[in-house]
C-alpha cells in the first residue's frame, strides 16, 4: 500500500510542477503582451499630441484670416454684414421643466367597465 501511496504523490507532484511550469510561461507572456501594449500606447498618444499641435498651428486666426483674404474671390465668399446675425429675441430657449409637485393625485386609467357604455 505505501509504494502505491509514493507514486500517486510523485505523479501529484510532477502534474503540479508541469502546471507551475506552464503558468509560468503563460505569466511572462501576459507581461510582455502587457508591456507591448504600454509603449503602443505611449507612441500613438505621442503622435496624437503632435497632431494637436499641428492643428493648433494650422487654425491660427492670422494663417486663417490670410487664407481667407487670399482666396476670397475664388471661394465667391461674401464680406459679414450685421444682417447676417441674429437677435436674442429670435433664439428660442428651452422651457424650464415640470413641477408635478403641485398637481393632484393620479388617475386611474385602467379601471373597469362597471356599466353599460351607450353607443351613439
Amino acid at each position: 500500500m505505501r509504494p502505491l501511496l509514493y507514486i500517486f504523490s510523485a505523479l501529484v507532484l510532477m502534474s503540479l510542477a508541469f502546471w507551475a511550469y506552464r503558468e509560468n510561461y503563460a505569466t511572462q507572456s501576459a507581461q510582455k503582451d502587457v508591456s507591448r501594449l504600454q509603449s503602443e500606447i505611449a507612441y500613438l498618444r505621442e503622435g496624437l499630441s503632435q497632431q494637436r499641435a499641428e492643428w493648433a498651428y494650422l487654425n491660427r486666426p492670422s494663417r486663417l484670416r490670410d487664407l481667407a483674404a487670399l482666396n476670397f474671390d475664388s471661394l465667391g465668399l461674401l464680406p459679414m454684414q450685421p444682417g447676417q446675425f441674429g437677435r436674442v429675441d429670435q433664439v428660442v430657449f428651452p422651457l424650464p421643466p415640470l413641477d408635478f409637485s403641485q398637481m393632484g393625485p393620479p388617475i386611474d386609467t385602467i379601471g373597469t367597465l362597471d356599466t353599460e357604455v351607450d353607443p351613439l
